[in-house]
């Protein structure tokens, strides 16, 4: 199954909170995973971020996540995306 994943950063590289301007405080990735709990973890693994608290499930496939990584705390929000595409 395919996720989009909307990447919203809390902190900054020093752990101050964000403030306007400069910064790219939200990003969104796609990737495929069996679960939104293996997107998250597919995810986090190669910057080597850890979960802070747990992995907030919603039906339909959604969950946010808390995550901190040396580039800062972010949340993630993993949406289902659709695996069709449209040839035009």
């Amino acid at each position: 199954m395919r996720f989009t994943i909307e990447q919203r950063h809390l902190t900054d590289t020093t752990g101050r909170p964000l403030t306007a301007g400069g910064f790219d405080a939200v990003s969104f990735h796609s990737l495929e995973a069996d679960t939104a709990d293996a997107a998250v973890h597919l995810f986090i693994t190669p910057a080597r971020g850890e979960i802070i608290g747990e992995i907030l499930k919603f039906p339909g496939f959604q969950a946010v996540a808390t995550v901190r990584t040396t580039s800062g705390v972010y949340t993630l929000q993993v949406t289902p995306t659709s695996s069709q595409h449209v040839v035009t």
